[in-house]
This record gives structure tokens, sequence and C-alpha cells, in this order.
């Protein structure tokens, strides 16, 4: 057993100053976060928060068009929904081994290369930024790499298998956009909870070779992603009954700005995307017949591309997903509708 140090990768500031944000989209980028903010806190009651694309963000130009598309959808609901492009470019995996992302293999079928992936990653999420007008959203899966793309993130997730990591929690403190934390696998809301105290509270930590203190993130909150029991089956966390015990629990008292995105794909769809459009349905009418709910229920996740299903790494077909199975355009161009007409 070993560890092979191969070469010295560039520090995020070096790839920033390589591949930097116009001035013009700096300046939007507040305004832009703003209204995001605005959502998880209640400020705008009347809008919610829709995280949406690919399962992964495999390639660069199949990405971009999703993202032109969403961009013009995003513009007729505007009124009651706040789009962020899901630009998700590294992968957890299970059982550690296989396609991890865009950040490990530029190259689906390619071997890992981390220098490329670095770069490719700062890439991806610029020209989405810079050709859509809409700022991105991506998985904190390495806590030291989200400084890669700090500039242009407005949301960032912490997934179900690092939302009890101590390093995610407290990186998760000192971030200056939301972080949403994922209930983990096995389903427990209490530790979906601590993850939010800690992640709300003032930390001091090591963090690449530097002693840093956070002022904490007022923005961190729930991620209903359901989870499987100890007999395999998975089980939704969205349900009516669900929300109204989570609302209870998760109290202004506590915690600052209570927040719950329901991520309509994972343990709450079975990985069946196309129940994705019955979730998001299910769960506007639980927030119009209860206002605990409706105030706690901030916004949806949903995995989305500009084809329906899924395909091997290999499998050849532009704009589907080579990860988990996500909805087409089509669906998603109704469901997006579909939620904005029932706000």
């Amino acid at each position: 057993m070993s560890m092979n140090f191969k070469r010295r990768l560039p520090i995020p500031k070096e790839i920033r100053e390589e591949m930097p944000l116009s001035a013009e989209m700096a300046a939007k980028k507040p305004a832009f976060d703003q209204r995001v903010a605005d959502v998880l806190t209640g400020a705008d009651p009347s809008r919610r928060l829709l995280i949406i694309g690919p399962c992964s963000a495999d390639r660069e130009d199949s990405v971009l068009e999703y993202v032109t598309r969403l961009a013009k959808l995003a513009e007729r609901v505007e009124d009651k929904l706040v789009v962020v492009p899901r630009v998700y470019t590294n992968k957890p995996r299970t059982r550690g081994t296989g396609y991890k992302g865009l950040l490990h293999n530029p190259d689906p079928e390619g071997a890992p290369d981390l220098l490329e992936g670095v770069k490719a990653i700062r890439h991806m999420h610029l020209r989405v930024v810079e050709e859509s007008g809409l700022f991105t959203a991506d998985e904190m899966l390495y806590p030291s790499n989200y400084q890669y793309l700090v500039d242009l993130l407005s949301y960032i997730a912490v997934g179900a298998r690092s939302v009890e990591n101590q390093e995610h929690r407290l990186v998760a403190s000192g971030v200056s956009c939301p972080v949403g934390m994922k209930n983990p696998t096995g389903g427990s809301a209490d530790v979906m909870l601590n993850s939010i105290y800690a992640a709300q509270a003032k930390q001091t930590f090591i963090f690449r070779n530097w002693e840093v203190e956070t002022t904490g993130n007022p923005l961190a909150h729930a991620v209903l992603r359901g989870y499987q029991g100890l007999d395999g089956i998975n089980y939704p966390n969205y349900h009516y009954e669900y929300l109204e015990r989570l609302a209870a629990k998760y109290d202004a008292e506590k915690y600052a700005n209570p927040a719950a995105v329901i991520d309509c794909n994972h343990d709450n769809s079975g990985k069946r995307p196309l129940e994705q459009l019955r979730i998001c349905h299910e769960v506007t009418y639980s927030c119009m017949q209860n206002e605990a709910i409706d105030r706690l229920v901030r916004g949806f996740m949903v995995e989305s591309y500009l084809e329906d299903g899924n395909q091997p790494v290999d499998g050849g077909v532009y704009g589907k997903s080579i990860t988990d199975a996500c909805i087409g355009w089509e669906n998603t161009e109704k469901l997006v509708l579909d939620i904005a007409e029932r706000i």
C-alpha cells in the first residue's frame, strides 16, 4: 500500500485567473444570489427555488444546449421560480469505483486526468454562466475543491454520503452561498438537522494549510432525498405527514431560516425519473393544505437532461445521462410549467 504524489495541480486562484468571470456577469451575481437567498429565508414567499439539470454534467456541448433551453424557460416562470442550473461535475460512488464525473474523467471513456479535470469543470461552469446568464449549482464532494468555482456558484449541495463528515459541515459554515444538507442514506432527520446546526455555527478549523474561522452560514438548509431501509427498500420522505413532523422539529428557535428543498429523484422516486412530475405535484398540494409545510418547503431539486432515461458511459446518445436516469426536455418543460402554475 502506498500513495504516489504524481504532480502539483494549480491552486484554485490560478485556475480562476486563467479563466476569469467577466466583469459584466460578476456585477450581476449579487442580485442573482439575493433572489436565491430571499426564497430560502421566506423574504420572497411567492416564489420557490428550482435546482434542475443532469445527474452528471458529463459533456460541455450537451450541457450548454440544455442550459440554453432552460434559461429561456426560466424567463417564462420567473415570477414563480428562481431557477439554478444543476451542473454537477463530481459524482460520489457507493463502492468507490466507476465514472466519478467530469472532474476525474474529462473524457468519460478515458483514464482519470485531474489536471484537465479541474480546467474542464471551470470551463464548463464559466460557459454556462456567461452564455445563459444563470449562475450554477454543484455538489461539494471534495470540500477543498469548491474554490475552483466559488465565484460562479449560487448553490452547493452536500450529498447523503458526505453529510455526516466533519470537514463538509465545517467548510459549509464558511461558504458564501446556500448549502443544502441532504438527509443521509439511512434517512435520519436528526443527522441532517445536526449537519445544518453545525453549518450555521461559527467554526475554526484547518483548510488548505490555513487556520480559518467562519461566521456560520445562515442559509444552510435541508434537502430531502428519501432513503433506503435496512430491508433494501426505498422509502420517500416527501409525503405530507413527514413534512408536517419535520416542520415541527425544524424550528426557528434552534435554526436560522428553516427551509427544505425536495429532491424529487434518488430514493424519493426509487430512481424512476418520471415519478418526479408526480412528486412535485403532491408536494405543491401539501403546501396548499398546510401553512407550516408551505413555509418549510422552499424548493425542488430535479434531475433532467435533453433525453429521457440513461445509458452506459459508452452509449453515445447526445444529451442522455450516463449516471442516474433523468427526465428529457419535453417532460422537463411540462414539470416546470406545472410547478409554476401550482405555486
